[in-house]
């Protein structure tokens, strides 16, 4: 009995104490909101194309439970901004329907909380009063009225592009995909490919306005693509450039006018501009010379945050090299930087870096010529199977093994004055199943540790006909090669130990190089401030 009796004293206080609390009374907000910042930056977004979801946090610093009578947006329904407020989608309070993340009531905050306000946009820039190729749009988010009135700055810079895309059937909401001869049997074959075959008044672009493809931008047969200096082309997801057989790619970027900076360079990366997504690899699918392209060539360009940098198939024999790239750099590809399949390659002046797999990788046999190229790999974002510079001369099965007579003949890989190293050892692998496999390295700083390769067939280091004046697994001090920062300091183990060229030529950065003691490398060598 004494139980019950204290059971149901218990349970009364409980009752009356839940009674007497004032939880769900909000008073009226009273203008003293805090805001973690005064300006939301949705940074850069392109014409008619959603930014990231940004968000702001909203602090209720009382001791007192609020109810916030309006969150808006100053431009009310013609803002291009929407907003979501923990939750909530908002509603248009002047005519009653539904408008999307515009207007919100009675927007309760406890004490001492804080709520999130999601904000997003997707900004027409031909609705705007304006000419220009960027326009600078903004709005305020209003936080009540009257004199509790407080604001927040959205800010967003919009970008007029280009926009190439493939065509989708209204009925069957199928999107186009790319047909020609894949086989080079002369019988066009459909491919799953969407994208579509670039217009005569399309094949050159220029630096006017941002080139924005979603898809395979696709070079027939006869066409040449140019991309003339300043161009900037930003790929959608699993999107990129293949040029057919008969096709050719010119990329023709440049120096600035003091010839000094790259700043007229070519820029293909992905389109998404957010900070967030400046160095994240596979946004795009790749550069793809198909078989039968020709004469193709990359100069001053940056290739970076693909799944393959360049994909060049095909042409081992072609009188003139499939594809001549100087002066460039590929970044951050989740695969490979370039991958050549039975192909010719002459490069000088080249840097590849952070590549998923290898920065170059040359299979399947073919011709390769690189002079003063830095390929590098400080992949750190899982581990990756191959060394920055990987040779074959056969095709791989799914599991990576030989397929049995598939060997074809690497003619010539010469690699001359170049740094060949990274962040794993060794840092270069020649597999060969044929006795023609002819390569070469000559006053290049190569990492190499490895004693169950040295020695072996492709590893005789002391023989002069594969390996002439090279050094082995001295630092290049690279200045910051996580962050691509290719640069060699006063320091480096590349510095002086390359072979003079006659005439003597000059960096990616256009410094002459030295005459009788030059370095190795994409750069010459130069004061690095730590």
């Amino acid at each position: 009995m004494k139980r019950v009796f204290v059971f149901f004293i218990c349970f009364g206080t409980l009752i009356f104490w839940s009674s007497c609390r004032n939880d769900f009374e909000f008073s009226p907000s009273t203008g003293n909101l805090e805001f973690e910042r005064d300006t939301v930056y949705l940074d850069t977004v392109f014409t008619n194309i959603g930014s990231s979801t940004y968000n702001l946090k909203v602090y209720n610093r009382s001791n007192e439970d609020i109810v916030i009578p309006n969150i808006q947006l100053e431009n009310g329904v013609n803002s291009f901004y929407r907003m979501n407020v923990d939750g909530g989608t908002g509603s248009d309070a002047v005519i009653g329907t539904p408008q999307e993340g515009k207007f919100f009531e009675d927007v309760e905050l406890l004490a001492k909380d804080s709520l999130f306000i999601f904000i997003e946009t997707t900004i027409d820039i031909e609705t705007l009063s304006n000419t220009d190729t960027q326009f600078l749009y903004t709005d305020r988010i209003l936080f009540d009225s009257g004199n509790n009135q407080q604001e927040v700055e959205l800010v967003t810079l919009v970008k007029d592009a280009v926009f190439i895309f493939p065509s989708r059937d209204p009925n069957t909401e199928i999107i186009e995909t790319l047909t020609f001869d894949v086989d080079g049997d002369g019988n066009p074959n459909e491919t799953n490919l969407q994208g579509r075959f670039l217009q005569n008044d399309e094949l050159t672009f220029t630096n006017e306005k941002p080139y924005v493809i979603y898809g395979y931008a696709g070079v027939g047969n006869g066409q040449t693509l140019t991309m003339e200096a300043g161009t900037r082309v930003n790929f959608h997801s699993e999107s990129g450039i293949i040029v057919t057989q008969g096709g050719s790619l010119n990329i023709n970027g440049g120096l600035s006018p003091n010839q000094d900076t790259l700043e007229n360079e070519v820029i293909l990366e992905g389109d998404r501009l957010e900070p967030l997504f400046e160095d994240v690899p596979g946004q795009w699918g790749t550069i793809w010379l198909f078989p039968g392209s020709l004469n193709n060539s990359i100069e001053y360009a940056t290739i970076k945050n693909a799944t393959i940098g360049v994909l060049a198939e095909g042409g081992r024999d072609d009188m003139d090299d499939k594809l001549r790239i100087e002066n460039t750099k590929i970044y951050n590809s989740s695969a490979f930087g370039i991958l050549g399949r039975a192909t010719s390659i002459t490069a000088e002046n080249v840097i590849i870096n952070n590549s998923g797999q290898s920065s170059f990788a040359g299979t399947v046999g073919g011709k390769y010529n690189f002079t003063h190229c830095t390929i590098a790999n400080y992949w750190n974002n899982s581990f990756r199977q191959f060394p920055s510079l990987l040779l074959n001369d056969f095709l791989t099965d799914e599991n990576g093994l030989p397929v049995n007579n598939t060997s074809t003949d690497l003619i010539e890989a010469n690699f001359t004055n170049c740094i060949i190293y990274g962040n794993d050892n060794p840092e270069f692998l020649l597999e060969s199943i044929s006795d023609n496999f002819n390569f070469k390295f000559t006053n290049c700083l190569l990492r190499f540790d490895n004693d169950d390769l040295e020695g072996t067939t492709n590893y005789q280091f002391d023989d002069i006909a594969l390996y002439e004046n090279n050094s082995f697994n001295t630092d290049p001090e690279f200045e910051d090669p996580f962050e691509n920062l290719m640069r060699i300091g006063e320091n480096s183990g590349a510095n002086s130990i390359a072979v003079p060229l006659t005439p003597s030529g000059f960096d990616i950065l256009n410094v002459q190089r030295d005459a009788v003691t030059p370095d190795a490398g994409a750069y010459e060598s130069t004061s690095i401030e730590d």
